[in-house]
């Protein structure tokens, strides 16, 4: 048998004419272009931190042209920056003019670019939130487990041991109180997204924190017979040396309508004139001189997320704008009123707090010189936010 070849077959062959959708090359369509372009990186070249956070809640006062998408029951729109009475350059400036459709007009210069240029110095986004907590209580379990293994808690005085047990457990609360009333409840006011995240990481340095001053009071109910795991809640409620303390706190909580003041009140204020004044220059003091070498390490991973992470956020959210383009008289003299009001009331609480400073049987510190330390504390935070130390200061 022999075999033909068959002719070849008529195919009308693909012409591409460049016609298509997706043809079009544009100069972030290559492969190479994994980094987002619609913002201004702080340095040289854009981090991770900016790439999930900068700009991910968009602003018509920035650049969404047509305009806000979504609103409250009241009109009120988007992210109204009259929750604070901080300005930022351009904040005065009224929304660029909008065009048919959704495309709005070509605008040159934005308004209300000020708040934009604000970075966590942290880079605190959703991935660091849970590696950094589940280290501080993976370190925090490991060293009281410890503690229990070696029967250490056997070793403390009776009188530490009523101290932890009212004062130390008493500080829950405020970390309570100010991670849920003060910082999570702000966290939807601020007018960027990436002072919604700082505000959201502090709160939830706050409330782990309270959970393991919790969670460590139960440990000891377990651990140390006679343990009175409810003494703190008699203490927050009727002991006189922390009533003025949670006065502050509870103001805190009532501070209306400006999530400025309320994070100014309570990082720039509040926590070294009384936070860390309690924590570092009474608690982590005293601890030693009882056997006692597992409080301090509960309480300074909360002195850690203050001194070393909250406060940074805060003095690179607010110093900036003492040295605003614009508002730069308005914003001092605002910042300075706000401490005139709350820096008296942290200093009446903190001398109300002062009998505690006699009850530890290895004595800390004079009371005197732990609250001159925070006063120096404080007054070199002043200086960094470009703010003069308040006059009340010095009574």
């Amino acid at each position: 048998m022999t075999t033909t070849e068959r002719p070849e077959r008529s195919v009308p062959k693909p012409v591409f004419t460049d016609a298509e959708a997706g043809a079009r090359e544009f100069p972030d369509s290559g492969a190479s272009a994994r980094r987002y372009n619609y913002f201004t990186p702080a340095k040289r070249k854009q981090t991770h931190y900016e790439d999930v956070t900068v700009e991910v809640q968009p602003d018509p006062r920035h650049y969404l042209t047509q305009g806000w998408i979504y609103g409250f029951a009241d009109g009120q729109t988007g992210y109204p920056l009259h929750w604070t009475k901080l300005k930022a350059w351009g904040v005065d400036r009224p929304e660029p003019q909008r065009g048919p459709g959704t495309g709005g007009m070509p605008v040159e210069n934005w308004p209300a670019h000020g708040w934009h240029e604000f970075r966590d110095p942290n880079e605190e986004w959703e991935q660091t939130i849970y590696r950094y907590n589940a280290n501080v209580v993976r370190q925090l379990n490991q060293n009281i487990e410890n503690a229990r293994n070696t029967k250490s808690f056997e070793q403390w005085s009776p009188n530490w041991i009523r101290f932890v047990e009212r004062h130390v457990g008493a500080w829950m609360h405020i970390e309570h109180v100010l991670g849920l009333y003060v910082f999570a409840a702000n966290e939807r006011s601020a007018p960027t997204n990436m002072h919604n995240t700082a505000l959201a990481v502090n709160s939830a340095h706050k409330i782990r924190f309270a959970q393991d001053l919790a969670l460590y009071n139960l440990t000891l109910t377990e651990e140390i017979e006679g343990f009175d795991g409810t003494a703190h809640l008699d203490a927050w409620n009727s002991d006189v040396e922390w009533q003025g303390v949670r006065k502050v706190c509870e103001a805190l909580t009532a501070i209306e309508d400006d999530w400025g003041e309320a994070v100014l009140a309570a990082n720039i204020v509040f926590e070294p004139l009384l936070g860390e004044l309690f924590r570092s220059h009474l608690v982590m003091q005293s601890a030693a001189g009882h056997g006692d070498f597992v409080t301090p390490t509960v309480m300074g991973a909360g002195e850690y997320d203050f001194a070393q992470r909250d406060l940074r956020w805060t003095i690179a959210c607010l110093a900036p704008l003492t040295q605003d383009r614009e508002f730069a008289e308005h914003n001092t003299a605002l910042m300075q009123g706000w401490l005139s009001h709350w820096v008296p009331q942290a200093l009446e609480a903190a001398r109300q707090l002062q009998p505690l400073w006699s009850q530890p049987d290895a004595k800390p510190p004079r009371f005197e010189d732990s609250l001159d330390r925070a006063k120096n504390r404080f007054a070199g935070i002043c200086r960094d936010l470009g703010l003069a130390t308040p006059e009340e200061l010095k009574k």
